[in-house]
């Protein structure tokens, strides 16, 4: 089992030399994915939880594809909807090969009306604008005389039904987003007993979690997956992979902006974890 680090790539901290520094502890510390999220216009309904300065994630991700060597770079998740399709066909596929196939493409629905109506886009499309940007991209990649050989992974994002139902059409990964472990449970065998309706493979299931470290336990039926103590956490990994998790995203932003300036703590948190891992 793979892991993964969500990178927060806005807020009052992200600076580039803090952006460098997460991603060379990450890579440091042996996790296998760094991964950023995506905004595009900082509207307000946004910047209450992400505010401003926000890197554009293949900007950014170009930009630490050459100052890292083995970690995999991706996003969690791309917007589908905020770019042309053919665009993102050729930005992925560009970084994949400028990074040796180190690139992984989440991509979701999006969840910020206020971004869309700025951007010009139609907020009740957004799930069909999803489905035609999976479509074309699977359609440019098969011209590997002009994308190169295009073996991406993607994730697909995403909470609902129609999210699951979107991984098992285009064979690929379902990437859930910081929910429990009871809520996980019920939606890995909702998942199986789709794909097994559809007669088709089941997914790979790869969630993002909390990491939050405490110091006392946490009760179980409130807490979410990847929070509490070192000991509640990595009972969480274990029964994800148990689930059959091949990839599990740690995300160690609880939600303060101010968090961004004080990258050690995350950093700690991280390092403990995969400490007692490889005990």
């Amino acid at each position: 089992m793979q892991l993964g680090v969500n990178v927060p790539n806005f807020g009052p901290g992200a600076t580039p030399d803090r952006l460098l520094a997460w991603a060379r502890t990450v890579e440091g510390l042996g996790y296998d994915l760094l991964l950023t999220s995506d905004h595009v216009t900082i509207t307000p309904d946004v910047a209450a939880q992400y505010p401003a300065p926000f890197y554009e994630p293949f900007t950014m991700l170009s930009w630490l594809a050459g100052q890292t060597g083995t970690i995999k770079l991706g996003t969690t998740v791309l917007i589908a909807p905020y770019r042309h399709p053919l665009l993102v066909a050729r930005m992925a596929a560009n970084l994949h090969q400028l990074s040796r196939g180190r690139f992984v493409l989440g991509v979701g629905v999006g969840w910020a009306q206020q971004e869309f109506d700025a951007l010009g886009l139609d907020f009740r499309r957004r799930g069909k604008q999803t489905d035609e940007l999976l479509d074309v991209l699977t359609a440019a990649w098969r011209n590997t005389d002009d994308y190169g050989a295009c073996d991406i992974p993607i994730w697909v994002g995403g909470l609902t039904d129609t999210a699951q139902r979107r991984a098992i059409r285009y064979g690929a990964a379902w990437h859930p987003l910081r929910q429990s472990m009871p809520w996980m449970r019920d939606a890995v065998e909702r998942l199986r007993r789709t794909a097994d309706e559809q007669g088709r493979p089941v997914p790979g299931f790869v969630p993002r979690i909390m990491l939050r470290h405490t110091c006392e336990p946490l009760p179980d039926e409130t807490r979410r997956a990847g929070e509490g103590t070192i000991d509640q956490i990595l009972a969480d990994l274990a029964e994800l992979r148990l689930l059959g998790a091949h990839t599990i995203v740690l995300d160690p932003f609880a939600g303060d902006p101010a968090e961004t300036e004080h990258p050690e703590i995350a950093w700690h948190a991280l390092a403990a974890v995969r400490a007692e891992m490889e005990n």
